[in-house]
């Protein structure tokens, strides 16, 4: 089995963005342990929860050659997370584009703008296909960033545990050449 090649979005107007490392365990364990950026999963994630995220995220690098990235200002400041994600809509396996963005940082468009970029790189290394937003349905935020991106609603995941979750999705198209 061959390894894939790792990718990450590129440079935006006023984002970058790398792979996660352990050393991003504070701000990763700040991040996905507040409340209010946490809002719509089933709890708040502890500091060791925060520490498997990362881990979670290096396996998919390696395995998948995407995860979800640390997004940061171009001056090095910690926004969040935005990246690829193989889920499951309803047992069938989909791309998803996922964001979190620090509460005292959204509704600034960090989060559309770090999702373009991915959709960017989708259409560069995976188009076409299908790429979605899966999304709490009360998550109206998301569903907004989903949106600009140009998703629509496409599906209900009745296959989740605790919710049935609004999937977005758009399809994806090479750039003409």
């Amino acid at each position: 089995m061959t390894t894939p090649r790792r990718l990450v979005p590129a440079p935006t107007a006023r984002l970058t963005f790398r792979e996660m490392t352990a050393d991003d365990l504070d701000d990763m364990a700040a991040l996905l342990g507040d409340p209010a950026v946490m809002a719509y999963y089933p709890a708040p994630k502890s500091r060791a929860e925060a520490g498997e995220w990362i881990a979670r995220m290096q396996r998919r690098y390696a395995e998948d050659g995407h995860g979800l990235w640390i997004i940061e200002t171009r001056d090095g400041e910690f926004l969040g997370d935005c990246g690829l994600t193989w889920q499951s809509v309803n047992g069938a396996p989909v791309l998803e584009v996922g964001y979190h963005v620090r509460a005292d940082r959204q509704r600034r468009g960090y989060a559309t703008e770090a999702a373009r970029a991915c959709v960017e790189l989708v259409r560069r290394e995976f188009a076409p296909t299908l790429l979605t937003a899966i999304i709490h349905p009360e998550n109206e935020a998301s569903r907004g960033v989903a949106e600009k991106l140009g998703m629509t609603h496409i599906d209900d995941d009745h296959a989740h545990p605790w919710i049935v979750r609004t999937v977005m999705g758009m399809r994806v198209e090479p750039t003409a050449a």
